[in-house]
């Protein structure tokens, strides 16, 4: 068996979270393999919205096993918020929830270095969510960071006060920045407790046991490709590799394994945060375009900035992650507009441009728009892509050459059962 991987192919907020629950039937396990309680993953059946953000988007489906692997960050408190929510759907967390022992911990000194961080950059800020990801993964690859498998050291308080002091000697140096550990801290050894209690496993021989005895397994990706720490608009990005690579590295299983890699974008694009975005549309329309879509952050609650659909971010996407299967998501937004606009190329000092630059950040860019007749209807109660309409199909068939991959699905509403199989 292979692992299947799906993953967000723009700025993130595609819509990962719907489409990980509509596919989860057809798999055995579903594993997150990096981000942390940066993610926000919406789902919405029966009338309710849920919205996930270190928990796999999975544990709706009472078949599916949920891994939280080795690549992903823990806050102790917003991870007991997250199951605090889910205690009235009776799942056996126990059982269904199961924890890598090589995930790293957030602390709650994270969190005030990030913040503290964050504040000094003034103007120049990334715009980090300030849940101490960031801090986390420097942490990680400076070597000194504290997993889930150190809860169960006696050498566990010990390693917590050295990282601690560590900490606060970097807290020392942000002139102006107050706060209060105590209070976070005495919450946090709490909430560990309840992190114990639950499943923690050596998820990279887990999951390779898996697959030797063919087991289905989809890898979910958090954030988008564009945030990546490597290929994303640095250094506006996150601090993990959103890209398909990371599956390997944040679930221990081989590249070998890898078998349908799933992309998600939108029918158009948003951003949060600072950063660049050649095709936003800083006006009426971006405006017309949030408020339709209900652009604004899961975990932050920020506005999304909106823009067309930009192909040459999204090809390089593409290529980047080894796509071989897409799904379009809020085809339904795009119902408002009589012309739908999508960026084709840049025009970057003069020059056509069809590849994504290296550093977009400082560079003056032009989109190139191509114009299409927009479907101007309710997408929202169709029930079988044979009866969408003809714009609709056109726009795909032109995505599906541009992009020369299929489109398996297209979503026209935040509900499971408002998908379209195509």
């Amino acid at each position: 068996m292979k692992v299947d991987v799906l993953l967000g192919l723009q700025w993130g907020d595609e819509g990962k979270g719907k489409v990980v629950d509509v596919l989860t039937p057809s798999y055995d396990i579903i594993a997150r393999f990096q981000g942390g309680p940066n993610a926000g993953h919406t789902l919405e059946f029966e009338g309710i919205k849920h919205v996930l953000h270190t928990v796999p988007s999975g544990i709706f489906r009472p078949e599916a096993l949920n891994v939280i692997g080795n690549g992903v960050v823990i806050d102790p408190i917003v991870f007991a918020g997250e199951l605090d929510k889910l205690t009235p759907f009776n799942i056996d967390l126990k059982s269904r929830l199961l924890i890598s022992k090589k995930a790293h911990l957030i602390l709650p000194s994270h969190r005030l270095l990030d913040a503290a961080s964050e504040q000094a950059k003034g103007l120049k800020k990334i715009g980090s969510t300030l849940k101490g990801i960031g801090p986390t993964y420097m942490d990680k690859t400076g070597r000194n960071g504290l997993r889930v498998g150190d809860l169960f050291s006696p050498k566990f308080q010990a390693k917590y006060e050295e990282l601690k002091e560590k900490h606060l000697n970097l807290l020392n140096h942000y002139e102006g920045f107050t706060y209060d550990l105590t209070v976070m801290e005495a919450e946090w050894f709490k909430q560990i407790e309840r992190l114990k209690a639950l499943t923690c496993i050596e998820s990279d021989h887990y999951l390779n046991h898996a697959l030797k005895n063919k087991q289905r397994i989809l890898a979910e990706g958090a954030q988008g490709t564009m945030l990546d720490i490597d290929f994303g608009t640095y250094p506006f990005v996150t601090s993990s590799n959103t890209v398909t690579a990371g599956t390997c590295t944040g679930l221990g299983v081989p590249p070998s394994a890898i078998g349908k890699v799933i992309g998600i974008f939108k029918a158009y694009c948003t951003r949060v945060g600072s950063g660049p975005f050649p095709s936003e549309l800083d006006n009426e329309t971006g405006e017309l375009m949030r408020k339709e879509g209900n652009e604004f952050g899961a975990t932050t609650g920020r506005p999304r900035r909106c823009g067309w659909l930009d192909l040459v971010q999204l090809k390089y996407a593409i290529m980047i992650n080894g796509v071989t299967e897409l799904c379009m998501m809020k085809a339904d937004v795009l119902g408002i507009f009589d012309h739908i606009m999508i960026c084709e190329a840049y025009e970057i000092n003069g020059e056509t441009i069809t590849e994504f630059p290296y550093d977009v950040s400082d560079l003056e860019i032009k989109p190139i728009l191509t114009s299409m007749e927009g479907w101007k209807t309710d997408l929202t109660q169709l029930t079988s892509y044979d009866d969408a309409p003809e714009a609709l199909k056109t726009y795909v068939n032109y995505l599906e050459t541009q992009l020369e991959v299929p489109i398996r699905m297209v979503s026209v509403g935040p509900d499971r059962a408002q998908t379209l199989l195509k």
